[in-house]
């Protein structure tokens, strides 16, 4: 089985400059859940003269529907953004590190070092509070401006942010620099360091054509978690030329073709991603819609 967190609503969204409605980002929710999600990352506690498109995360919050078996996670980078997200009826907390000083410095305007100690914090707060906390780490697998990003640096902040409490770590792809055998090298070095103390997911992004790929080695390399959004929708707003992240229905479409089990609905998936071309008034780059 494989268990997909839908990040269209916040990764997705965060970097379109045209303003999408709270009700609309409600009704996209909405449209994912009748699709089969089960985990939909939904918003982002950061700063609105950052990233604008998340300032209504508290009113989306508001007025997403309360399912029993759909979780809602949203992401922190800060003790604001933290006590933002307590005063919500968010289910998970994400925490996002990248593993790159410059690109930290661009992102959260602190060193991977300094952020790294704010955040583990934030995590200690989080789960005082009864929240559980999801560590992502981004830059995994090459920074924009650094390059090659060691291993080990890796797997200490990992183990930084699990001593902390994590119960989840997401190695993240931030600019879509992977290729099959790193992946498969960095989930071997991760269990190999970790066991089964800590659940893992990976989130690739399409940028050179290598999500699904990437995706399949990691399936391959014994992960079931994965992030996706919908119709390819995404990108990061400080990572140059980065594009969307993996298409949601294109991994569904390949793990179902490949006869592993997912919890959505390919068709319903589609049809979601037509509402959405037309609600966004562009294509999408995902393929399997386009058939």
């Amino acid at each position: 089985m494989i268990h997909i967190c839908e990040v269209g609503p916040r990764d997705g969204l965060q970097n379109e400059k045209q303003w999408i409605p709270t009700e609309k980002k409600v009704e996209l929710i909405e449209r994912l859940i009748q699709s089969g999600s089960k985990q939909i990352e939904a918003v982002s506690f950061v700063n609105p003269k950052v990233v604008p498109q998340m300032r209504d995360a508290e009113q989306v919050m508001e007025q997403v529907p309360r399912v029993s078996d759909v979780r809602y996670s949203g992401l922190v980078l800060s003790r604001s953004g933290l006590e933002r997200a307590l005063s919500t009826n968010i289910d998970v907390i994400h925490t996002v590190l990248a593993t790159s000083d410059t690109f930290n410095l661009k992102n959260a305007k602190r060193t991977v070092e300094e952020s790294k100690d704010a955040l583990v914090q934030v995590t200690k707060e989080a789960q005082e509070e009864g929240k559980p906390v999801t560590g992502v780490l981004g830059t995994v697998f090459g920074c924009p401006f650094e390059g090659e990003v060691p291993i080990n640096r890796v797997l200490k902040i990992s183990e930084d942010f699990i001593q902390a409490g994590c119960t989840e770590m997401v190695l993240a792809d931030t600019t879509g620099q992977a290729d099959p055998l790193q992946v498969k090298k960095v989930v071997h070095s991760f269990k190999e360091a970790f066991k089964d103390e800590v659940s893992l997911r990976l989130h690739f992004h399409n940028t050179r054509g290598l999500g699904l790929a990437n995706v399949l080695a990691a399936y391959q390399a014994g992960v079931t978690s994965f992030d996706s959004s919908i119709g390819g929708l995404g990108g990061c707003p400080f990572a140059p030329k980065a594009v969307g992240n993996v298409c949601t229905e294109d991994m569904v479409h390949m793990f179902h073709q490949m006869g592993v089990e997912t919890s959505a609905s390919l068709d319903q998936l589609v049809e979601t991603t037509h509402w959405l071309e037309g609600l966004m008034e562009k294509k999408l780059p995902g393929m399997v819609s386009k058939l």
